[in-house]
């Protein structure tokens, strides 16, 4: 019996590795920027990419509203979306996507926002000079996930077109 209980000890730890490893997997760079760039792609903007300085602002801040999880920016200097969601463990392409999603409410003729509406993160996934992101995703003591971006340079200047 006890050739048996190694082998079942051994895939017991890879299936409690593979399901960390999957939702960490969820919420990489990489699926931070898949949606970011297709987004940009899709109004003819160039790629953005990954900027561990960024990423790291992010996560200091991200980890500053564990706390309360309020979505309240936090002035500083990169252009900057914010995310909170409650009920399930909401990941960052998600976050993403809903930031994509206001696409709907963007009226490009006028550079303006559908009434009533908000594209704001729309038009910073989007913004052509933005270059560089950094993302970080923190679980709440609500139980809510905050997740923030902040990309470089800003984005959503006044007077001035996304792309």
């Amino acid at each position: 019996m006890a050739a048996y209980q190694l082998p079942v000890a051994v895939l017991a730890c890879v299936l409690v590795l593979g399901t960390v490893g999957s939702v960490q997997a969820q919420n990489a760079p990489q699926d931070y920027l898949d949606v970011h760039n297709t987004a940009r792609s899709a109004v003819g903007v160039g790629p953005i990419a990954w900027n561990a300085t960024l990423a790291a602002y992010a996560q200091n801040y991200a980890n500053q509203r564990i706390g309360d999880c309020q979505l309240v920016h936090s002035g500083g200097p990169y252009g900057e979306n914010l995310f909170w969601g409650s009920g399930k463990e909401w990941t960052a392409r998600e976050a993403v996507q809903l930031w994509v999603d206001e696409k709907q409410y963007y009226n490009y003729t006028t550079n303006t926002c559908a009434t009533g509406k908000v594209c704001g993160h729309y038009t910073q996934v989007v913004w052509h000079k933005s270059s560089n992101l950094g993302c970080a995703r923190v679980k709440c003591n609500s139980r809510a996930i905050f997740i923030t971006c902040n990309y470089s340079p800003r984005g959503n200047i006044i007077g001035q077109r996304p792309y």
